[in-house]
Order: C-alpha cells, then sequence, then structure tokens
C-alpha cells in the first residue's frame, strides 16, 4: 500500500505475505486520507469492516456478555445511595449515609483492597472467561447476603464480599472486550462496555422509585438489592459458550486457536485476511508465553520501565480525574436537593433516578465519537464543559439562599454535567485504561485501576457530605480546581491510542517522548472498492 508521512518518520503498512494493494489491482478509485501513524491505521483504512458485516454481528452478542459484568457494577454503585434514603433501611441499620459515619456506602472498599490481590492473578492464570465465571459467582453471594442482612454485622459482610467480587469483574471483563474486539470499533465497544453500567444504575434507581410509596414493610429495600445478582446470572449461563480471548490463547502458547478466532469474528472468516495478519503478527512479537502474567506475584511490569511507569500514571489520572471531578450525586443527590429546598422523599429518589438516563444518554451519543476524534481532543472537550458547569453550581449555591429558584438552576446544571462527563469520561475511564497498559501487566494493571478508583471514591464519599456540611458552596471550589487541572495533565501527559492496534500502542511507550509519537499522522492513499468482500 503506498503511502506519504508528513514527517521524517516512516512507518511501513506491510502485511505479511500479502500486499493488500494487490487485492485491489483494476478496482475503484484513489482517494487520500490521514490516519495515525501506524501500521494497522492503514490496513484499516482500507479494510475497515461495516458495523453490519457478518463477523462484527457474531461478536456483539458475546460483547453483550462481557458488558453484563459492567451492569453488575452498575447496580452497586446505585441501589445503596438510594436504599439508605429508605426509612425501612434507616430503622434496621440506623444508617443515615450523608452523616459522618457513612460506614455502610464505603465499606466494600476492604472488599476491594482484598480482592485487587487476586484479581489480576486470576484473570491471567484462568483466562478471561473463567475470571468472570468467578467473579460473578462472588458477586451473587454478596448480593443474597446483603439483601438477607438482619442486622448491621450481616450487611457489612455483605458489602466486603461484594467488594471482593466487583474488584474481580473488571480485569477479566475489560480485558476480555479490549483484546477480542475489532480494533477499528475498540473505542465504541469498549465505551459500551462502561456505558452498561447505566443498565444496573437505571434498573436500580427506578425500582426503588417505583416501590418506595406502594409497598409496605422491609422488601422496599431487599428486592432492590437482590436484582444486583440478574446480570451475574445472564453471565454464569453464557460465559461457556464465549471464544476465549485470541491474546490469553497467544500468551499460552495456543497460536492456532487465537488464529481460528481472529478469523471468525475479525477476518470475516478468512485467517489471511490483512487486519487477521496484522493483529497475529504484531501479538507474536509483543506478547511473551513466559512473562509477568505467568507470576501471580510479579507486579514489576507496571513500574520496571520508564514507559512502564508512564502507563501506570495514566491508569492512576484517568481513575483520579473521573472520580473527584464533582461530589457522588448517586449517593448525595438527596443532600443536594434538601438544600434547594426539595424535602419530599419520593421527589429525591426521582432526582437521582434522573441521573443515570441522563448518563446513559451521553454515553450512547459519545462512543461514536471517541474513534473518529481520538481519546484526547475529546477527553478535554469534556473537562471544559464540566468545569464551566461546577464553575455555575458554585455561584448558583452561593446565592441560592431564600431562592429556591436559583438552587435549581444549580442543580439542572448537574445534570448538564453529567451528561458531558457521561458522553466521553463514561466510556474512556474503561476503554483507556485498557488501552495503555500491555498486555502481560493488563490484568493485574486493571486490578490496580479498580481499587484506585474505589480509594478515590472512598475518600470523595467521606470527603464530600464533611466538606459541604461545613463549608457550603466553598468546597465545590476543589473540584472545579481539579477540573481545571485535569485539561492541563490531559495535554501534556496523555497519549492518542486512536487507530492503533493494541500492540503498536506499546510502540508509543518505547519513544523518547510517547506524547509527540502518538501524535504523529501519516497520509495513506486508499481505493474505493464497493464489491470488495471486507
Amino acid at each position: 500500500m503506498e503511502k506519504q508521512v508528513q514527517d521524517d518518520k516512516v512507518v511501513a503498512a506491510h502485511v505479511e505475505e500479502r500486499d493488500p494493494a494487490s487485492d485491489l489491482e483494476g478496482h475503484g478509485t484513489k482517494h487520500v486520507v490521514t490516519t495515525q501513524d501506524s501500521r494497522f491505521a492503514a490496513i484499516n483504512a482500507q479494510y475497515k469492516p461495516h458495523p453490519l458485516s457478518r463477523g462484527l454481528l457474531m461478536l456483539y452478542p458475546i460483547l453483550f456478555v462481557a458488558f453484563m459484568n459492567s451492569a453488575a457494577n452498575g447496580f452497586d454503585g446505585n441501589t445503596f445511595g438510594g436504599v439508605s434514603s429508605i426509612p425501612d433501611f434507616q430503622a434496621r441499620f440506623g444508617t443515615n449515609v450523608a452523616s459522618s459515619d457513612g460506614f455502610l456506602a464505603a465499606i466494600y472498599i476492604l472488599g476491594n483492597v482484598l480482592g485487587s490481590f487476586f484479581a489480576g492473578p486470576l484473570a491471567d492464570r484462568f483466562g478471561r472467561k473463567r475470571g468472570m465465571f468467578i467473579a460473578n459467582i462472588v458477586v451473587i453471594i454478596g448480593s443474597v447476603v446483603q439483601a438477607a442482612a438482619m442486622q448491621r454485622r450481616d450487611m457489612i459482610a455483605g458489602r466486603v464480599v461484594l467488594g471482593v467480587g466487583s474488584v474481580l469483574l473488571g480485569p477479566s471483563a475489560q480485558s476480555y472486550t479490549v483484546e477480542i474486539s475489532h480494533p477499528a470499533y475498540r473505542g465504541v465497544m469498549m465505551g459500551l462496555y462502561n456505558g452498561c453500567y447505566f443498565i444496573g444504575a437505571i434498573v436500580s434507581t427506578w425500582l426503588e422509585y417505583g416501590i418506595v410509596d406502594d409497598v409496605v414493610g422491609e422488601i422496599n429495600w431487599r428486592i432492590p438489592m437482590a436484582t444486583q445478582g440478574i446480570p451475574c446470572i445472564i453471565v454464569l449461563v453464557f460465559v461457556w459458550f464465549l471464544p476465549e480471548s485470541p491474546r490469553w490463547l497467544m500468551s499460552n502458547g495456543r497460536e492456532e486457536e487465537a488464529l481460528k478466532i481472529l478469523a471468525k469474528y475479525h477476518g470475516e472468516g478468512d485467517p489471511e485476511h490483512p487486519v487477521v495478519q496484522v493483529e497475529m503478527a504484531e501479538m507474536r512479537e509483543a506478547i511473551n508465553t513466559s512473562g509477568s502474567d505467568k507470576k501471580w506475584y510479579d507486579y514489576r511490569e507496571l513500574f520496571n520501565s520508564k514507559g512502564a511507569r508512564h502507563r501506570s500514571f495514566l491508569v492512576l489520572c484517568i481513575g483520579f480525574f473521573g472520580q473527584i471531578d464533582l461530589p457522588p450525586t448517586s449517593y448525595y443527590m438527596p443532600l443536594m436537593a434538601q438544600t434547594a429546598g426539595i424535602i419530599s422523599n419520593k421527589q429525591q429518589l426521582l432526582m437521582n433516578a434522573l441521573q443515570s438516563p441522563v448518563m446513559t444518554i451521553g454515553t450512547l451519543l459519545g462512543v461514536n465519537f471517541i474513534d473518529r476524534y481520538g481519546r484526547r481532543p475529546m477527553l478535554m472537550g469534556s473537562s471544559t464543559i464540566c468545569s464551566i458547569c461546577v464553575l455555575v453550581v458554585i455561584i448558583c449555591s452561593a446565592n441560592q439562599a431564600g431562592h429556591p429558584s436559583v438552587g435549581l438552576a444549580g442543580i439542572s446544571f448537574v445534570y448538564v454535567f453529567l451528561f458531558a462527563f457521561a458522553f466521553v469520561w463514561t466510556p474512556c475511564q474503561a476503554l483507556y485504561p485498557s488501552e495503555v497498559l500491555a498486555y502481560n501487566a493488563r490484568a493485574k494493571g486493571l486490578a490496580m485501576s479498580g481499587l484506585w478508583l474505589n480509594i478515590v471514591s472512598f475518600i470523595n464519599t467521606y470527603a464530600a457530605p464533611v466538606g459541604i456540611t461545613n463549608s457550603g458552596w466553598h468546597f465545590y471550589i476543589l473540584y472545579l480546581a481539579i477540573d481545571v487541572a485535569g485539561i492541563a495533565f490531559i495535554y501534556f501527559m496523555f497519549v492518542e491510542t486512536k487507530g492503533r492496534s493494541l500492540e503498536e500502542i506499546d510502540e508509543i511507550f518505547n519513544d523518547p517522548h510517547p506524547v509527540k509519537a502518538s501524535l504523529r499522522k501519516q497520509k495513506v492513499i486508499v481505493r474505493d472498492v464497493p464489491d470488495l468482500q471486507y
């Protein structure tokens, strides 16, 4: 394939033993497209499959099963915030998450800490499929214990077990999704993975809203907690029908099986398809069959080189700026509503329930642009809008005394914030860490990411109500400063992963200047071939 490069670095778009241009002789007209400076981007410019191609249609239901792992986490992220405001729940456990001892709202961080030591090795040792199976078993146990809890100690035990299960889900399910997704649609698929978090969130919040006044007794909080196990059951039933991750197979010396899977889902059944050949060549070069992923105790590849430290730093950044951007509204929307003069429990639950549909719409719209415009510009644009929204919330909060309408205006900008955040940050919170981590460190790095996310959320969970109670609207200035700082960090530190295979992203971090290397472009001459069946 012919191509020209805009700077002095030339990367060949060669496919082993098969020239992509040879398929095109005598067909179509030429046009020039600008892509990322990578071999895969050049191949993808010519061979990007239609979203309704046979291979992708077979891949979608497979990915849906993996997405249910994210939905399981969505239940917990919203269920507890809602049920904790139900009087029957508070009467049973004496709990008010808006108080300084919101212990039950954050206790599963202990489970996260315990589970994080096993999450990565579980996915590496037993495979992504079996890792998902074991994780969902643990989540179901935690859900059952919570739903049946009669005493505070029972609820604490359920929260801890659920914390273990939730951190086990990510390394197996996220690794599986990013490794089996077609490279041309990796951003969309990973964005939908994290977007499915809102399946659990919507079901749980609207279930709570629907039964809070219509169902008498403790069943009005036990039912929402029990429904957390529904997506887990889906995974347990269908996970054994899924193909294993081709990259996990490759790392365990099962190259022929990996080739068959890639050919079926990425090459329309053709093992000689250019995309399949590029993926196989890069996996042979990048994946070590005796790497640190074979040793449960070996975490060195997260920190043993400048590139590895840069990767781990980006994982921590995406977690930090994606969590400390606003007080956790799913837990504290009732407190914000009371400040604005809304005291009805039904109305507060409705405001809480509206968050998930707003963020779902934002996520579903945003995933269509992640692969088109890239991670960096989308993240910076989203953070800019979020910063403006926080500024408006600060202004409204400072002037709402005696003016409930001003407080309501501030709350409305919270929803604008949630939409802008979900448009980009929700997809990228799962996508970006999965992309920047090398294969041999991916599962352990995602376990670290899951633990870090919950540590940051834990801090926010405890700090927000205390800060708002003691400092009022002044406390929101901290979030504004963090949001603005996030824009600078993204600009100077984040690499662009758009248009590259997972193995090509490794090459970026081997460059002395990874950010600049990730932004290089190339011009590729492509032939339009309407009747070519790829």
